[in-house]
């Protein structure tokens, strides 16, 4: 896998202050994409062992609220597979910080159901994710007043919640709601 960037104070992807890994290769190609050199799987850098100890020294800060990985596309089974090492280890050495996740795929019906994203780590990095902004970028529904989400379709999502009862569960942060339209 390679990646993009790695931001260490990332303020403006998830609640709170979180160091963010914007992963390369995606096959959505959403028009107005923010990012759309990601969507070439060879862009940017090799995702190392180097990189992995990056990611992790940089959580080791009180300040640090949790990872968000972006994209590209996370989703994309190419990207899952070196993913989900990463994620199991972030549970493991900081259990008090969560993990945000944005997807062009739909929560219930692609990364639940049958789909290209799926793949034998899907069901395990959702296990382990806390807050997915889900949906394609749609630029005609873009509105720069919603927090954490770039255009009015997609979706802020609580996973444990929506795992455990079944029903999608919209993710609320404790000053505010967030509510999904």
């Amino acid at each position: 896998m390679n990646y993009g960037e790695i931001k260490k104070f990332d303020i403006a992807n998830g609640e709170g202050v979180r160091v963010s890994l914007f992963v390369s290769g995606c096959t959505h190609h959403c028009k107005g994409c923010f990012n759309a050199e990601t969507w070439d799987f060879n862009y940017g850098k090799s995702y190392t062992a180097d990189t992995e100890e990056e990611i992790l020294l940089a959580l080791n800060h009180s300040f640090i609220n949790g990872l968000s990985l972006l994209g590209g596309e996370p989703f994309e089974p190419e990207n899952q597979r070196t993913l989900l090492p990463l994620l199991k280890k972030v549970k493991e050495l900081f259990p008090g910080k969560n993990v945000w996740c944005y997807t062009g795929y739909l929560f219930d019906k692609e990364l639940l159901g049958k789909s290209r994203a799926r793949c034998e780590a899907t069901d395990e990095i959702l296990s382990l994710i806390d807050v997915l902004v889900d949906g394609e970028f749609i630029e005609e529904l873009k509105d720069i007043s919603l927090a954490y989400r770039g255009s009015s379709n997609q979706r802020i999502i609580d996973v444990q919640k929506s795992l455990m009862t079944g029903v999608i569960t919209p993710w609320v942060t404790e000053s505010s709601q967030i509510k999904m339209k």
